[in-house]
């Protein structure tokens, strides 16, 4: 488990969409210790034309176009990331970075 990596979680109650997908955003360190949970950001499959917003796509085992939206972060258990999708590169991790900057007022 890593910085960058995608996974689906199930969403409990069902509805429509039976899961969602989520990109890592916590620090390694943090991931790599104890602490049962990391930051995460959800992915959209709806582009609102945000500079907090990140394309993905198939490069990144999604099966269709996708963005990360660095203003919906969420706190998951690191038990329930278990459905492995893919990871980001290293430009789209600079990308995230720049994102979550925005979206965290630090730019």
């Amino acid at each position: 488990m890593k910085r960058g990596d995608l996974y689906r979680i199930h969403k409990p109650g069902g509805g429509s969409k039976n899961f969602r997908v989520f990109v890592i955003v916590s620090r390694q360190a943090l991931i790599d210790s104890r602490f049962p949970t990391v930051v995460c950001a959800r992915v959209y499959t709806r582009v609102e034309g945000l500079l907090t917003q990140v394309p993905v796509g198939i490069e990144e085992g999604l099966k269709h176009s996708s963005w990360i939206l660095c203003d919906d972060l969420a706190s998951l258990h690191k038990s329930n990331l278990t459905h492995f999708i893919g990871s980001l590169s290293h430009s789209k991790l600079a990308e995230l970075d720049r994102a979550l900057s925005i979206a965290v007022g630090i730019l």
